[in-house]
């Protein structure tokens, strides 16, 4: 392939790619590049990347991560804003060896995550703020009925048959996991720690699918696609439960209730080289488990994707709008992220959590 059709493939991309060389010098970057920063392509590759990315940028590690590795690295919510950008530049990175037995890095920047919009939306306005004071309003008065619920599945399981008593069960633990949700809920205005543990994942999924089975999507074929080795997560299980449960759910109306070809896949994954800045902390926070929840239903408008998670936002007529903006609290919550990738027939929306670790700070076997 020629220089001339390399360039017309990368400058039609829709974001900034530069190629840095030994001394951080520009070798090449894109019209995206150009536009991000401002500046041409022959006054970049008179400078070196310190030039316009301000000094001690994790970028600059990232590229030196990615030398000595000779494995591709990124990063999320990275903050490159100076004087020439602009003070408030929130970027993903990423960065892989270019590949030619040299030591030259190709990076694309993505500016702004999903999740880090969600993040400052959920926790900086007033809507977010109304979910929660809603949330503390009702969560007494749906105890009783929840109680009410149980004591009626314990009554039916006296009289049942081994199999009916396998779904009472379900409707008792189900109940008592609403009741510590609603409890949480009463004390989510004062932002008290919640209890967080290792959690297996795959036994999260199975749990979801049990219960979308058993009501909502039994008309839905569900398929399994899990990395048996992963490790634990960092976290809790009765909320990672209700993230993916409202994932599934919204996954199963997309489908629709006359389809007869739905299908959902649950995967499970474990990605290296993704890191993410904590709020309010230097360290970066490795995110190596990844969850994912796909389904083939029509999919997402464009016009709804850049406040996919914002509360009220929804294409159902009779949905509230509350149970993406939900999940994503939760999974900030946990130190993670959660991405939505349309594309025509298929809607994946991904998480990306911490692992577990040992209190001497060991990572859990994998």
């Amino acid at each position: 392939m020629t220089a001339g059709i390399n360039d017309l493939i990368m400058n039609a991309l829709p974001l900034p790619v530069l190629t840095i060389g030994e001394g951080h010098r520009v070798m090449h970057a894109n019209a995206a590049a150009e536009a991000f920063f401002d500046m041409s392509l022959r006054m970049m590759q008179r400078q070196n990347l310190s030039d316009f990315i301000p000094f001690g940028s994790p970028v600059m590690a990232l590229v030196e991560d990615v030398r000595q590795r000779g494995a591709s690295v990124s990063e999320h919510r990275v903050d490159i804003g100076g004087p020439r950008i602009g003070t408030e530049r929130i970027v993903d990175v990423f960065a892989t060896p270019l590949g030619d037995d040299s030591d030259d890095v190709v990076i694309m920047l993505q500016e702004r995550t999903i999740a880090d919009k969600m993040d400052r939306q959920l926790t900086h306005r007033g809507a977010a703020r109304s979910i929660t004071a809603l949330g503390a309003m009702l969560a007494h008065e749906i105890k009783n009925p929840l109680s009410g619920i149980r004591g009626a599945a314990q009554l039916l399981e006296q009289s049942a048959d081994e199999d009916d008593r396998v779904l009472t069960r379900l409707i008792c633990a189900e109940t008592d996991r609403i009741v510590k949700l609603v409890e949480r809920m009463e004390l989510f205005g004062e932002e008290r720690p919640v209890e967080r543990g290792p959690v297996n994942v795959h036994g999260v999924l199975d749990h979801v699918k049990r219960l979308a089975q058993s009501g909502f999507a039994r008309h839905i074929r569900f398929v399994e696609n899990y990395d048996p080795s992963l490790p634990p997560v960092l976290g809790n299980r009765d909320q990672l439960i209700q993230v993916i449960l409202n994932l599934v759910k919204n996954a199963a109306e997309a489908i629709g209730i006359d389809a007869t070809d739905g299908e959902i896949v649950l995967s499970t994954a474990f990605r290296t080289g993704v890191r993410l800045q904590v709020p309010g902390a230097r360290e970066r926070v490795s995110l190596p488990i990844e969850l994912s929840v796909s389904d083939n239903g029509p999919g997402v408008p464009q016009e709804l994707m850049s406040d996919l998670f914002d509360p009220f936002v929804t294409t159902k007529v009779q949905g509230s709008g509350l149970g993406l903006a939900l999940v994503a609290k939760i999974v900030g919550d946990h130190g993670g992220i959660v991405e939505c990738e349309p594309v025509p027939r298929r809607t994946t929306f991904r998480i990306l959590l911490p692992m577990h670790r040992a209190n001497d700070g060991r990572e859990a076997d994998m």
